[in-house]
């Protein structure tokens, strides 16, 4: 009984979990993807996984592509959520060969993640990314001595608070 009925199902067990374990460890490619993270949210009806949209856009003015990505570490997560609306750069692995949803609904695994401040448009040709700005002094820094009399009390307009960028 032990040798026709438990002993082939113990080893169909161990090769399925061999499997998945190769399946998990082993990467079918790797890269990374520049653009703007639109959505990140946990998802799942049993198994709960981070699913996530990246918009590539090679050109301004230019359809958007949409990588769709999955995260299973919370840390690198939280990384994201933190970057939504901002160029970042995504550091993904593509795992091949798992049979369900339960592991994530994209074959694209997020490991790390980057801000990205600049954007090439080609060789020699970058735009700096709009980022947000530190507020202007109250005060401006002091001139040095000049030989004469001090001039007197000026007033300067008061700096324009720069345009917030638009999400």
């Amino acid at each position: 009984m032990f040798k026709k009925v438990v002993l082939p199902l113990v080893v169909v067990a161990l090769l399925v979990a061999a499997y998945f374990w190769a399946a998990l460890r082993w990467s079918y490619s790797s890269g990374e993807r520049a653009g703007w993270v639109q959505k990140l949210s946990k998802k799942g009806w049993i198994c709960k996984t981070w699913e996530g949209e990246l918009s590539l856009v090679s050109l301004p003015g230019s359809t958007a592509e949409k990588f769709h990505f999955t995260v299973h570490d919370d840390a690198v997560a939280a990384k994201i959520t933190q970057l939504i609306g901002r160029r970042v750069s995504l550091h993904y692995e593509e795992k091949v060969g798992l049979p369900t949803t339960c592991f994530g609904e994209t074959r694209h695994f997020v490991t790390g993640v980057t801000l990205s401040e600049d954007i090439p448009l080609a060789p020699g040709i970058v735009i700096q990314s709009q980022t947000p700005r530190a507020p202007a002094p109250d005060a401006a820094p002091a001139a040095p001595a000049a030989a004469g009399p001090a001039p007197g009390p000026t007033t300067a307009p008061a700096p324009s608070p720069a345009p917030a960028a638009s999400r």
